[in-house]
């Protein structure tokens, strides 16, 4: 599928909310823990005391499905569609797409070209990586693909092709394909998958679905120190934790270096889990007759060892995506709170954690809500600010950059 065309935002304003009144009072309090274990959290309130009001600016229009975005050292933003294509705003707000080989793409429902993030070391390397559904002689499976691209920001040229490859996808329906690379504090790249609609593959140590995988950038080998590097199986040497549905987020707590991962929920929960090497998440909805059971809970604690999550929606679900932490000052009453994107609902949401992952409250982000239709993905740049991109389709797509009002 060709790129879509992209429209630079008329002014530095165009679209803007500027919110001036802030409702305070309304944080809402953790709830209780349920039967199943899971902390199922009141209904969110609009905002929370001392949070700064907030101007909203469109960098770029005109985008259809826009996955991920992220800040290269030299102010550019980049970001890629889930049907294909990649496109750079540039410090000047100049909007340009990058040329680059996505021929083989395989894109269906859910899956197509997702996650991407930059090499901690862009710099130097001008590398970055890639998540994506691709066809393949043997069929589609998805994969982890390193890119280089040049000064200008006018083509991007595989380098590792893949980097790591072989992670299921759902070929008939592209359902559950995850996929989110994101680097943790020790500059190993972690990569959140999902369970392709299979009942069995989230318990399974024996496939990389419904999982989060921790690799060597360089090599796409295991990393040091990964819980199963004694494994026979080369598959479960990869793995860093498993029991996941569809993991679309991940997040590394400024301050704690601890990894958030979120995931789209079954009938029943959306969830974020805290990361422990070696944890089982247990999404486990295989039924007696091998069927997708979606009506059972989220994290199945009659597992062994079943880690409860940290958070979770409940019933009704609002189909939680990417996740990023907000840090600075600057921010006020948002420094430190986790944002996840929102797409059952619209908006985002803001959990706040303390070291130990646990919640102290959540609240919606006001100036977001109802305003933009469905978040993808909420990140912070290197610069600060807040990138967010929308998924709303048919090109009603945008870019937008959020910051504190001064």
């Amino acid at each position: 599928m060709p790129p879509t065309t992209r429209r630079l935002a008329a002014g530095p304003c165009t679209g803007a909310v500027l919110v001036l009144l802030v409702l305070g009072g309304c944080s809402t309090a953790p709830g209780e823990q349920g039967e199943d274990g899971v902390t199922a959290v009141p209904d969110a309130a609009t905002s929370a005391q001392g949070v700064p009001a907030l101007a909203v600016d469109v960098l770029a229009d005109g985008l259809d499905h826009p996955w991920d975005v992220t800040r290269a050292p030299d102010g550019t933003l980049l970001l890629d569609e889930r049907g294909g294509g990649f496109t750079a705003v540039r410090p000047d707000g100049a909007v340009q797409e990058l040329d680059a080989d996505l021929s083989d793409l395989f894109a269906d429902g859910e899956t197509g070209l997702m996650g991407l993030t930059l090499d901690p070391a862009f710099d130097r390397s001008r590398r970055f990586y890639t998540c994506q559904g691709v066809q393949t002689a043997a069929g589609a499976e998805i994969q982890v693909i390193a890119w280089t691209v040049d000064e200008g920001w006018t083509a991007a040229t595989r380098v590792a092709d893949p980097l790591l490859g072989g992670i299921p996808v759902n070929e008939a329906t592209g359902r559950h394909g995850g996929c989110r690379p994101r680097f943790d504090a020790e500059g190993q790249l972690l990569v959140g998958t999902g369970d392709n609609a299979v009942s069995s593959n989230p318990q399974d140590l024996g496939t990389l679905a419904g999982k989060v995988l921790r690799i060597d950038p360089a090599t796409g080998e295991p990393s040091a120190g990964n819980p199963f590097l004694d494994s026979s199986d080369p598959v479960t040497r990869l793995i860093w934790t498993y029991g996941h549905r569809n993991v679309q987020g991940l997040a590394v707590q400024p301050g704690t270096g601890a990894v958030y991962s979120v995931e789209q929920g079954s009938d029943r929960d959306d969830e974020v889990n805290r990361s422990v090497p070696g944890g089982n998440y247990g999404w486990n909805p295989e039924g007696e007759d091998g069927g997708y059971d979606e009506s059972v809970p989220m994290t199945d604690l009659g597992l062994p060892g079943a880690i409860a999550a940290v958070w979770s929606s409940g019933d009704p679900t609002i189909a939680t995506s990417g996740g990023g932490f907000l840090s600075g000052r600057e921010w006020g009453g948002y420094d430190g709170v986790l944002l996840l994107g929102v797409q059952k609902d619209t908006g985002v949401l803001a959990l706040r954690l303390d070291a130990g992952g646990a919640l102290v409250e959540q609240f919606r982000v006001p100036e977001l809500e109802n305003s933009y239709g469905r978040v993808r993905t909420p990140v912070q740049g290197d610069d600060g600010a807040l990138y967010l991109t929308t998924d709303n389709g048919d090109g009603e797509d945008q870019l937008l950059r959020v910051t504190p009002r001064s």
